[in-house]
């Protein structure tokens, strides 16, 4: 199953797609995803219910969040009630250390991604002031990075053992689908996709080159 485990839409600040959009766009294009995770910017969506969306285009439609740190944005997946309690989703600044520490305690994970941005990006922070204990899994692939944006997240992947996920970022209709991951089985769900991450063996795809 290839999924696209980062995308925006309306509901985000900055982000321009309707879900639906991204939905009719995907089998328009006949692109080669199963679904995507809306990752929205510094919130979690608990409202929005995108299972009638889910079964007229056969995708799978979860959700996720994107928070941010002092060591740039982080994708979370597996979010609950509890989590959001945990710590202020909407921070600008939150600590890394307390994100992976939180994520990890409520059966959540956390996923660092587009690593080789300036600002907002993990490699430059971990150069600076050294890598943070608990990250796992970094997002190697992202449809809005450069390839030396790419290319420094591999090298950061490689260099400490983390795996690599991939996924769009994208914010308009157009974007979808530039880069996912491939699982090696079904995932259906928020939780299904947590312990399939937690699992290992996907591999992170792009198709940026071509879009």
């Amino acid at each position: 199953m290839i999924l696209d485990l980062h995308a925006h839409s309306i509901k985000s600040d900055d982000g321009r797609a309707k879900v639906e959009n991204y939905c009719q766009w995907i089998r328009k294009k006949e692109l080669p995803i199963d679904g995507f995770v809306l990752t929205e910017h510094r919130q979690f969506d608990f409202e929005s219910d995108y299972g009638p969306l889910a079964k007229e285009f056969d995708l799978r439609i979860l959700k996720g969040s994107e928070v941010e740190t002092d060591y740039g944005h982080v994708l979370v997946f597996g979010v609950s009630q509890p989590l959001v309690d945990a710590f202020d989703f909407a921070s600008i600044r939150l600590p890394l250390h307390q994100v992976l520490e939180e994520t990890e305690r409520h059966g959540a994970i956390a996923v660092p991604c587009h690593p080789g941005r300036t600002r907002v990006g993990m490699c430059a922070h971990a150069e600076e002031r050294g890598l943070v204990p608990g990250v796992r899994i970094v997002e190697v692939y992202n449809g809005g990075s450069r390839g030396s944006e790419d290319a420094a997240a591999h090298d950061l992947a490689e260099k400490n053992g983390y795996l690599g996920t991939g996924g769009s970022d994208a914010h308009i209709v157009s974007h979808i689908g530039r880069c996912a991951t491939r699982f090696p089985g079904p995932v259906d769900d928020e939780a299904t996709l947590v312990e399939a991450l937690r699992s290992g063996g996907f591999e992170a795809v792009t198709w940026k080159s071509t879009s």
